[in-house]
């Protein structure tokens, strides 16, 4: 596999992980007792995800030409 191949699989394997992240933190906002640990790890995971997520685009987005 080349490196393009690997950046667009690991791409979509985060944008996927991102997701179910938020569908975890809406279950758990709603929640009588939400733990607001688990809530804060959670969130910062999703802040990580996304960090990454942008850094792939820009792998996979080649630069504009001048």
């Amino acid at each position: 596999m080349d490196d393009i191949t690997r950046c667009r699989q690991r791409l979509v394997e985060v944008q996927i992980e991102h997701r179910d992240l938020d569908s975890v933190l809406v279950h758990l906002a709603t929640a009588q007792y939400p733990d607001e640990l688990q809530v804060r790890r959670l969130k910062k995971r999703k802040l990580a995800l996304k960090d990454e997520i942008e850094r792939l685009q820009r792998i996979l987005t080649p630069d504009e030409p001048a």
